[in-house]
């Protein structure tokens, strides 16, 4: 009878542990999906109107249309009029919506160039944030060195990583680890410290 019970427990949670992330997934990509279809529906109406196609391939044509209209815009960006036109836009959108340059720093850090993103080049390090004398460390992320030596880190927090905390630390209370990418090290704080074993089981480097 024990037996029969752990078969049925054992395969319920397999079964758990199979479909759950997949309906998560699901669940993630309509919800993704209505957010895009809702802000690109006066467009979708008009493809539909224009057309007569179903509202499924107007959605489809409208979404295509903005990767076409963000291709080009970037492209044009990438010349040297486009610089002088982004940079009056800029400082135009600055002085009329104050929130637009801490928006934009943002989706620069995930997006923008790899070499000024601590998130897509930064490195991974193991902070003593307790003191030096305290055998505590987090994982965190090198955001900048001071010309003192000292070192600012983010410590991201779980399991949403885009939150966390910043410290501004010495050097002898930071062990940077030189052979962690920091994908690697989101994806333990995704997972809530899940994985950290593997991830700092080689060598580290002590500033």
């Amino acid at each position: 009878m024990d037996r029969i019970k752990r078969f049925i427990k054992t395969s319920f949670v397999g079964g758990i542990l199979v479909l759950l992330p997949i309906v998560i997934l699901v669940f993630l990509f309509s919800w993704a999906f209505e957010v895009v279809t809702n802000l690109i529906q006066p467009l979708t109406d008009l493809i539909i109107k224009t057309n007569g196609m179903p509202e499924i391939l107007g959605d489809m044509l409208a979404i295509s249309v903005i990767f076409i209209v963000c291709f080009v815009v970037g492209s044009i960006v990438s010349t040297g009029f486009g610089v002088l036109m982004h940079s009056y836009f800029d400082k135009y959108l600055v002085r009329i919506a104050p929130g637009y340059r801490l928006i934009k720093e943002i989706v620069g850090q995930f997006f923008g160039d790899k070499s000024s993103s601590p998130f897509a080049n930064g490195e991974v390090a193991r902070a003593r944030i307790f003191g030096s004398s305290c055998s505590t460390t987090v994982t965190a992320i090198v955001t900048s060195r001071h010309e003192d030596g000292a070192y600012t880190v983010f410590v991201p927090t779980g399991p949403n990583p885009t939150s966390g905390n910043m410290f501004h630390l010495p050097q002898e209370m930071i062990e940077i680890c030189p052979g962690i990418k920091v994908e690697d090290m989101m994806k333990t704080i995704i997972a809530c410290g899940a994985g950290s074993g593997d991830l700092f089981a080689q060598p580290k480097k002590a500033l």
